[in-house]
């Protein structure tokens, strides 16, 4: 596999969540556990995008857990899309380099996925964006407009993302909870990791946001409806939701404090 980067966007204000980069997780703050799975990857560079110095602070006191480069980027990006073009356009990293974009609240990211994701895009050469999915096993979280489901062609190309529960399978849906259907299948829930090949981030931030991406609010829809084709493959490994709410801050502290 040839090199990759990394970038983490960590935007300081949450409305659910204030502050969220610096939340303390079993001693250690999220941002910093975050860039701590993500320097366990073989990425080239690591590079966490914020927009508050404090963020800065935190990393540069966990340099020896945390072994990663902390970039300060405009207070007023709409995504971490636009962050992350940001951090790209000031490394001058040509066209045709692979920036895998990792979330800054997945203190859990497994290190294989990050190179699982690097790993798919550089292998399809006529694609510019490549992301990941995994199964859902429950009614429940195939109605759950919090979780994001992606339909796949046979060839691994996204065809839509989007909140709803798609594929609908007609007729079968005796309510919303409870095992899947059985005879049936290819739910899968979108694994929030991105590869980007610069040239495509750089027409993605440069793009108005679309009709759908509008009513799913969903970005990554901004790419299907400009005929930008994202790969999609099967994580190697199970993929933990990350933080969004309080409720999901004690979850993975309880997933932490179990693992010791």
């Amino acid at each position: 596999m040839t090199g990759f980067s990394v970038v983490i966007p960590a935007r300081f204000a949450s409305t659910r969540l204030p502050g969220k980069p610096l939340e303390d997780i079993e001693g250690m703050p999220m941002i910093v556990r975050v860039a701590a799975q993500a320097a366990r990857s073989g990425a080239e560079r690591v590079v966490v995008a914020t927009d508050d110095r404090r963020v800065l602070s935190a990393l540069a006191a966990a340099s020896a857990s945390a072994p990663v480069e902390g970039a300060m980027t405009a207070s007023d990006h709409p995504s971490g899309s636009d962050r992350t073009m940001e951090v790209a356009e000031r490394e001058g990293w040509p066209a045709d380099h692979v920036v895998v974009n990792v979330q800054g609240d997945e203190p859990l990211i497994p290190p294989a996925v990050i190179d699982q994701v690097a790993a798919l895009l550089q292998a399809a050469p006529s694609r510019d964006v490549a992301t990941l999915c995994e199964p859902l096993e429950t009614l429940e979280d195939v109605f759950d407009e919090n979780i994001v489901k992606v339909v796949v062609s046979r060839g691994g190309r996204a065809l839509y993302f989007s909140r709803a529960p798609v594929p609908f399978a007609r007729g079968r849906f005796d309510g919303r909870r409870g095992p899947l259907p059985a005879d049936v299948g290819g739910w899968r829930r979108h694994v929030g990791i991105y590869a980007y090949r610069v040239r495509a981030l750089r027409r993605f931030v440069a793009l108005p946001r679309g009709a759908f991406e509008a009513t799913e609010s969903l970005e990554q829809l901004r790419f299907l409806e400009n005929d930008i084709d994202i790969v999609v493959g099967d994580a190697v490994a199970p993929v933990p939701g990350g933080v969004d709410t309080p409720a999901d801050l004690e979850r993975v502290r309880a997933v932490l404090r179990a693992s010791v």
